[in-house]
């Protein structure tokens, strides 16, 4: 073990998937951090596992905004990041069948406003995704500026450039007890004994019991489980133009991934924090509902995972200090909008607990502050210590 010397930090950071990865980007220039990772590859549970796009339409108001103010990140990114682009193209498509009209009028009252968003009919979807069956696709909407996310090389950016910056990544590190007292947090984390100042809570799917070790109330989040399956093309169809499809009531997507496909039945199933394994019956369902809106079969899948997504009530993110224990802030509750708007909610997150200005032009995109604090929940669960 290192010398108590060595073991002390400004900040600790619980989690090194993107969330905490990403912040201790930000707070490393800021003093002294640590990130605590209980696996010993960060990103195991939910970052390594995601099929994330960039889509500014994606999500609740203040995903969206989040979203939009990271796109100068994601084009721009550090030098850290290495030259390889973060972001390439990749059109959505969100389709509907005909009882589904009012799903569809629904989403475009709330995205047609955006830039490169636009309907389209049978005609239009048949030249776009020509094996979508024409009684399941009869009208949608494609979104020209959404884009794949090369996850791997933003997460590895972020963890790098934290260790450029002085922080420190413990692997192996999970927390069995953290306590405050004269004014420090110490948290025991593996093999480790660490004091910090401020304790930042990105443990995903864990959070809500980070929280309960520290005292805190519960802040209501929900693990979901969502299946994922890559597949094999149809023999003969070249996908790689296609662009990524949902049903407009997020029941199944269909998204191109290098000469392959990645299926979803989009579900959401309830589950404890854990390392979570796809359901036979969920790979079945995904199977079934793409082959009913698709005319091909799935011939041989080569692989299938799950993952957690985690939410709140609102599905929007918490980002801020705890209104009862001094020195514990909250990031948590990304759900499945993590990846694209890590960025700019990293930035947010190291303004809040810096005292720093607000990211410029944050608020200009209709973010509100408020609607991210932990604050805004209700949280009538006893505390437990």
């Amino acid at each position: 073990m290192n010398t108590a010397s060595a073991n002390h930090f400004d900040i600790v950071v619980i989690g090194a998937g993107m969330a905490g990865a990403s912040v201790a980007f930000e707070l490393a220039p800021h003093g002294r951090v640590a990130v605590a990772e209980m696996e010993d590859q960060p990103g195991y549970h939910t970052t390594g596992r995601s099929a994330a796009i960039f889509s500014e339409t994606y999500g609740p108001a203040p995903i969206r905004a989040l979203t939009g103010q990271s796109r100068r990140f994601f084009e721009t990114p550090p030098q850290q990041f290495g030259e390889v682009p973060l972001l390439s193209p990749r059109r959505i498509l969100h389709i509907a069948r005909d009882n589904q009209g009012g799903q569809l009028e629904a989403l475009f009252q709330t995205i047609g406003g955006q830039l490169g968003v636009r309907r389209v009919d049978r005609a239009d979807i048949a030249l776009l995704v020509p094996l979508l069956r024409p009684d399941h696709a009869t009208a949608g909407l494609l979104e020209e500026g959404a884009y794949d996310i090369d996850v791997n090389a933003l997460h590895q950016g972020y963890l790098r450039g934290v260790r450029r910056r002085g922080g420190v990544v413990l692997p192996g590190a999970g927390i069995s007890r953290l306590e405050r007292g004269g004014g420090v947090w110490t948290l025991h984390a593996g093999d480790y004994v660490i004091t910090a100042a401020i304790v930042v809570n990105a443990a995903g799917a864990w959070a809500d019991e980070i929280g309960a070790k520290a005292g805190a109330a519960a802040i209501g989040l929900v693990p979901k489980r969502r299946t994922i399956v890559i597949a094999d093309t149809p023999p003969g169809v070249d996908a790689g133009d296609w662009p990524a499809v949902g049903d407009v009531d997020d029941t199944f997507y269909l998204k191109p991934d290098s000469g392959r496909l990645m299926l979803s039945p989009a579900d959401e199933t309830p589950s404890a924090p854990c390392d979570a394994q796809p359901d036979e019956m969920d790979v079945a369902i995904c199977v079934d509902r793409i082959e009913q809106a698709f005319d091909f079969k799935v011939q041989r899948i080569e692989n299938r995972w799950a993952g957690l997504r985690s939410f709140v009530a609102d599905r929007a993110p918490v980002c801020g200090f705890d209104p009862d224990l001094a020195g514990f802030f909250w990031l948590a509750g990304q759900g499945g909008y993590g990846i694209q708007s890590a960025p700019a909610l990293a930035q947010l997150a190291a303004a809040l607990i810096t005292g720093a200005a607000l990211p410029e032009g944050l608020t200009d995109r209709g973010f509100e502050p408020d609607s991210v604090s932990p604050l805004r929940l209700d949280r009538h669960s006893a505390r437990q210590m």
